[in-house]
This record gives structure tokens, C-alpha cells and sequence, in this order.
């Protein structure tokens, strides 16, 4: 049994929508979302990844880490809200969020292990763990709430 103890490993940055005449969104000539002066875009990203490892019984047997560099999405993305008689807030918000548009998958290694009393293992099999993650790979703009996977 495996668990990673630091979760998702994928950031999204989205929009909030404070003011009216704050937000703005580029809207070509057939009234469609426009990418403008979007800023979203692949960054790397540095983080430090904790794995811990079970055995049969639940006890723990090693926890390996290390520093890995991943890719995230980060920037803006063009969002507008405007007054609105239709809606219930008196405000027809649109949100666009910069996430990942495609995601690959990457083995690596952590090569700081210890045993359950912090003893580091230096054995072959026990001194290296390797994992996998997904990562994106491209990142673009999409309306917030929108699945693209």
C-alpha cells in the first residue's frame, strides 16, 4: 500500500470576480471569448515530494523524499461581469481559469529513504523509491467549471 503524503500534485489558478469595471474579457466581432492579453501559460515548478510505504500489516516501512521539479499552470486569464436583469445576483459573471489542457506522466526517483526510526537505508532496494505523477504540459485558458479531461 502506497500513499502520497503530498496529495495532487496539479495547481489551477482561477478568477474572482470582485468588481464590475475591474474585470474585463477580449470578445471578437461574433460575440466568442478571445485570448487577448492572457498571460496562462507551462511553468516549472519546484516542490518536495514525501512517500511513505507500507507493508502487508500496515506498518511503515520506509518514507523517501525529495526535491522534484514539475510543471504547473499559472497566469490570467480574461473574465468579465456585467449588469444583468436575467440573473438573480443583478450580474451575468463569465470566469475563465488558466488549468491544464493535456497531462503526461512521469516516472522519478527520491533518493532519501528512511526507515520507520529515521535511520537512512543504504541497501540497493530500499535506498531509492520511484514514483510516478502527472503533470501538465500545456496550459490554456478554459470557462471555469468547464471539465477538460
Amino acid at each position: 500500500m502506497h500513499k502520497l503524503a503530498t496529495g495532487q500534485l496539479l495547481a489551477t489558478v482561477c478568477c474572482v470576480a470582485l468588481l464590475p469595471q475591474l474585470l474585463y474579457r477580449s470578445i471578437g466581432a461574433n460575440g466568442q471569448h478571445q485570448p487577448g492579453d492572457e498571460t496562462c501559460e507551462t511553468l516549472p515548478s519546484e516542490i518536495h515530494l514525501i512517500k511513505e510505504e507500507y507493508d502487508e500489516l500496515g506498518r511503515l516501512y520506509r518514507t523517501c523524499n525529495g526535491d522534484v521539479t514539475v510543471n504547473k499552470c499559472e497566469g490570467k486569464c480574461n473574465s468579465q461581469v456585467q449588469p444583468s436583469v436575467i440573473t438573480a445576483t443583478g450580474f451575468l459573471k463569465e470566469c475563465y481559469c488558466c488549468r491544464e489542457s493535456f497531462l503526461r506522466e512521469r516516472q522519478m526517483q527520491l533518493t532519501h529513504c528512511y526507515d520507520p526510526d529515521g535511520v537512512r537505508m543504504t541497501d540497493h532496494d530500499s535506498a531509492t523509491m520511484e514514483i510516478r505523477l502527472k503533470e501538465p504540459i500545456d496550459c490554456k485558458c478554459y470557462k471555469c467549471g468547464d471539465l477538460v479531461r
